[in-house]
């Protein structure tokens, strides 16, 4: 019986907004499908790997009015800049588009025609937000406000970044709008919508029925559909930036109607910009996307109704990845840790970080934790120590003690079992497993330094040192095949090396005897140690503190003992204000106090922080919180608190001051999720 075809793949990789450079986080999801598309060529598989910019939205709009240039010369411009980050990180697409296309819009009118044949778009009345000082409806990311079902705060109108429920602008609590901060009203407008329900029992069937899927997002994608799923609004009202819907004024299909079609526009481009052969190839192929979690709703639930109301073949697997972390902490632009691709560059080679997110990615979706220590020593210990110096280490050899000549491998069981540990690889590639696939390279690749170092060949004749060395070396070409996939120019390198020319999946049988090599170079040496640098502010962890109680220190003047309600726990601090305040002024005020400064005895009492206050021409003003609630987070920004105890003489480096009677630094203004520090005193005030 004859083996059944394979079918051709589509690989897609979510689609990158417009709007901004690549960072950290996004090359996660870019390598992981890079690396998947290199396995599939590497088997033989006919695959086309796609991605394309998202550049249609409100926010390119807004963004370029900011700059002062047109839409269309702003994402040409990130499609440049992001192109180049992808080359430079060896992320090998077959077609880099862009949805502001010509073929992306002839499929969006195509897909809507289709579905409003099909009796799948109903036209409602909605009630929508919309900001009388700039005159103008809001979209989405547009409105921020506290989430319905949780309570967080600043949560954009579609959807919680915290609990991940979707969600109207006007399902906000306390909205605002994004561009003038003021409160919005709500407005009627007519909108298309696409009829999500109707495919409640297709999606529970797909979800359940295809393995492909991880079952710890089929499940969430379930209880929405136990909820209850909503008929989808897929349109916008004008000024918007993207296609006009046919027959219609002002109104622009909504950016997730679009976006995801682009993947079958840039299909369609790496087929020569073919419609036609676009469509045909997609409807025949095995769809594989790669995601972060944030958009699973849209390709688990949206994306296979959409493709199944218009007739369309719908995704085989979709494989979601978790969020990136930087030193254990979310990124940050503040703290240095928010760091762009392209940024990224100037501290790393390319390679060493598609080998370190290889070591991390599974079929599972977990976080991934960017720990930059961590991150040297598995390049130190794995990639150069185990690996790169095992091929110098072995090929060098062959140079100066054999001549360069490899003879014929005379432990052929030996050869076969390195062989399947190698199949063994590509499997764990095929089932997307790469953490696993990089450990049992690890593996192999030290099973060939134990062997090295049991033979000894440095202590072997000559024709037992070249069997030796021709079956390492046989070894090594089979390292770089299974390695091809994580690091393409390492193993170009030691196929020249070797003198052989591209090999593939097929070339693990092939045994190379009897000829010549070539000179054996280093190809990775270890790397020093990696810093980013933080901003100061970072190391502090301020707080909004309640005053319970005041006493007169007992052995200094000018020295209040306060016992301060923080939040989880009540702090004693001493406090030089009694020249200032008196304790009826200070009984049941809200303060802000630096919570993480080392214990410190004042005249024999102990200091469990610092109350902040600040000081100029002879006045003392303490900060102010006074809306907000003890705990409460004092920070700037996306700051995290810092975790670490500083002394006082740390603290003194950092320059805290007033202006326009808030406390300030660097210019912006501390804040607490409720509001801003107060502090009544005059500008240029040092806080203390």
């Amino acid at each position: 019986m004859m083996a059944p075809t394979l079918k051709p793949i589509v690989l897609t990789a979510a689609l990158p907004y417009a709007n901004g450079p690549l960072h950290v986080g996004h090359l996660v999801e870019y390598i992981q499908a890079d690396i998947i598309a290199r396995y599939y060529r590497l088997i033989g598989r006919d695959i086309l790997f796609c991605c394309a910019d998202d550049t249609h939205g409100t926010p390119i709009e807004v963004k370029a009015k900011q700059e002062g240039v047109t839409p269309e010369t702003l994402i040409a411009r990130y499609a440049k800049e992001h192109k180049e980050d992808f080359d430079a990180y060896l992320v090998s697409f077959d077609s880099y588009y862009s949805t502001n296309s010509p073929e992306n819009n002839y499929f969006a009118d195509l897909i809507f025609a289709k579905l409003k044949k099909n009796n799948l778009i109903c036209t409602k009345d909605v009630e929508l937000t919309y900001c009388e000082h700039d005159k103008r409806f809001l979209p989405d990311r547009f409105v921020k406000g506290e989430c319905a079902r949780c309570g967080a705060k600043d949560q954009y109108g579609d959807q919680c970044e915290h609990c991940g429920n979707t969600h109207n602008p006007t399902d906000l609590k306390n909205p605002y709008c994004t561009i003038c901060n003021t409160k919005p009203t709500v407005k009627k407008s007519k909108h298309h919508f696409f009829k999500l329900s109707t495919f409640s029992d297709q999606l529970r069937d797909w979800l359940t029925t295809n393995k492909n899927l991880q079952k710890e997002i089929v499940n969430q994608q379930l209880t929405w559909i136990d909820q209850g799923l909503q008929d989808w609004c897929i349109s916008r009202d004008g000024p918007y930036f993207g296609f006009k819907i046919p027959g219609e004024e002002d109104k622009y299909y909504y950016v997730w109607l679009d976006a995801p079609i682009g993947y079958i526009s840039s299909l369609a481009n790496a087929l020569g910009r073919d419609v036609d052969k676009g469509l045909d190839r997609w409807n025949a192929s095995d769809i594989i996307h790669v995601i972060g979690k944030d958009i699973v709703y849209f390709h688990y639930l949206f994306w296979p109704a959409i493709l199944w109301g218009a007739g369309l073949n719908v995704p085989h697997t979709i494989l979601t990845h978790g969020h990136l972390v930087v030193n254990g902490e979310k990124m940050s632009k503040s703290r240095g840790t928010f760091i762009t691709a392209r940024d990224f560059l100037k501290l790393v080679t390319p390679e060493h970080v598609r080998f370190h997110y290889a070591s991390s990615l599974s079929r599972q979706m977990q976080d991934l934790n960017l720990d930059l220590k961590d991150y040297e020593a598995k390049i130190n210990n794995e990639l150069v120590a185990n690996i790169s110096n095992f091929v110098y280490r072995t090929l060098s050899f062959c140079n100066t003690k054999l001549d360069s000549k490899l003879t014929i491998v005379a432990d052929k069981t030996q050869l076969a079992k390195w062989t399947a540990s190698c199949r063994d690889t590509l499997d764990l590639y095929g089932k997307y497993e790469l953490r696993e696939a990089v450990k049992k390279i690890l593996s192999i690749s030290q099973e060939g330094n134990a062997y090295m170092q049991t033979k000894q060949p440095w202590k072997q004749d000559a024709k037992e040192a070249n069997e030796t060395i021709t079956l390492l070396a046989n070894l090594i070409k089979n390292l770089a095949i299974v390695l091809k996939p994580v690091l393409p120019f390492f193993a170009e390198k030691v196929e020249k090396q070797l003198g052989l020319g591209a090999l593939t999946a097929n070339d693990l049988d092939t045994v190379i005897e009897n000829r010549t090599i070539n000179k054996a170079e280093i190809i990775y040496q270890k790397i020093e140690p990696i810093t980013i640098a933080e901003d100061p502010f970072s190391a502090l962890a301020l707080k909004v503190g309640k005053i319970l109680s005041v006493e007169n220190h007992p052995n200094a003047d000018k020295l209040y003992v306060l016992r301060v309600d923080i939040g989880k726990e009540t702090r004693q601090l001493c406090a030089g204000i009694k020249t200032y305040y008196t304790p009826d002024q200070l009984l049941g005020r809200n303060v802000v106090v630096l919570s993480n400064l080392k214990p410190a005895m004042l005249r024999g009492v102990e200091s469990q922080g610092m109350v902040l206050a600040a000081e100029l021409a002879g006045a003392v003003k303490l900060l102010g919180a006074h809306h907000s609630e003890p705990g409460d987070h004092v920070g700037i920004g996306d700051i995290t608190a810092g975790k670490s105890q500083i002394t006082i003489e740390d603290f003194q480096k950092i320059t805290l001051t007033t202006k326009d009677k808030n406390a300030v630094y660097g210019g912006k203004p501390l804040k607490t999720a409720h509001e801003t520090v107060s502090v009544d005193i005059v500008d240029g005030a040092k806080i203390r």
